[in-house]
């Protein structure tokens, strides 16, 4: 998967899938991203501009980092998304789950036991990022949930946590989000909300057991969060990490919990 990553070409599957149109984004402005760019390439914002709790102007959408996801969506042929972070990311997300819906709807609900089947769940704590995402772009398959996001406790090491996640089985994981400043509360004086903390969501860690075989997790960024997930994950999980792309990568490599979860398995892996 991460070789076909490495060696996807970016404006050809674009051209297949023109989700950008949707997106209001100039082609020509991101023809740079025919080719992965560099992290050092890629950061634009001001040196202190991720860690200021001020800082109200939103990042331009990384167009490779979209791209990257709506494949990872349809050439696995994923059906249910749990996303962390509401943004444009939720609209690729939405696209990418509706086309697999027109190709695999009547084979899904004929062979795989999915309850939410073809659905984007995202959640967030800002009601104001998400009233306005929702009211910037059409939505069809996704569902919101606001909740707040708190400083906890998993197996004593300090970390955040959103206080009611969607009650879900999602075959791919998305977490870009909370924003460290976000974060309400303290844990023996300690919280996120200081400019050399960093994210550390462990709401994954605490639904690990329920997760089925073949999952994916896709962190963004959040390299110390996403080693958090790799130092406290207790099953088999194949990680991979990519500087290139600034993103790390969780598959659950186990045998299938049974036929039902094989069949999954099975039409996921034929792509």
């Amino acid at each position: 998967m991460f070789k076909q990553l490495e060696n996807l070409g970016y404006e050809d599957y674009l051209n297949k899938y023109p989700f950008h149109k949707s997106l209001n984004l100039d082609i020509e402005y991101y023809k740079k991203y025919n080719s992965v760019k560099l992290l050092s390439d890629k950061v634009k914002t001001e040196l202190w501009a991720p860690v200021d709790p001020n800082y109200r102007i939103p990042y331009q959408p990384e167009l490779d980092d979209l791209i990257r996801l709506h494949y990872l969506i349809t050439s696995r042929r994923v059906t249910t998304v749990l996303e962390f972070g509401v943004g444009f990311s939720t609209f690729v997300l939405d696209h990418a789950i509706r086309n697999n819906q027109k190709l695999f709807q009547k084979h899904v609900n004929n062979n795989l036991r999915r309850e939410n089947a073809f659905e984007v769940h995202s959640i967030d704590n800002s009601k104001k990022w998400i009233k306005q995402i929702k009211n910037q772009l059409k939505f069809y398959n996704t569902s919101f949930y606001y909740e707040k996001c708190r400083m906890g406790i998993f197996n004593d090491r300090i970390c955040t946590f959103y206080d009611n996640l969607p009650n879900i089985c999602p075959d791919l994981i998305y977490l870009d989000a909370p924003h460290q400043f976000s974060v309400l509360g303290k844990v023996r004086g300690i919280s996120t909300r200081h400019p050399d903390r960093v994210p550390m969501a462990a709401d994954i860690l605490s639904i690990e057991h329920f997760l089925l075989p073949g999952t994916l997790i896709v962190v963004d960024g959040r390299t110390a969060n996403a080693r958090f997930l790799k130092a406290n994950l207790q099953r088999n999980w194949k990680c991979t990490s990519n500087y290139n792309f600034d993103q790390h990568f969780f598959e659950l490599m186990e045998e299938p919990l049974g036929y039902i979860n094989s069949r999954q398995l099975s039409f996921s892996r034929k792509r």
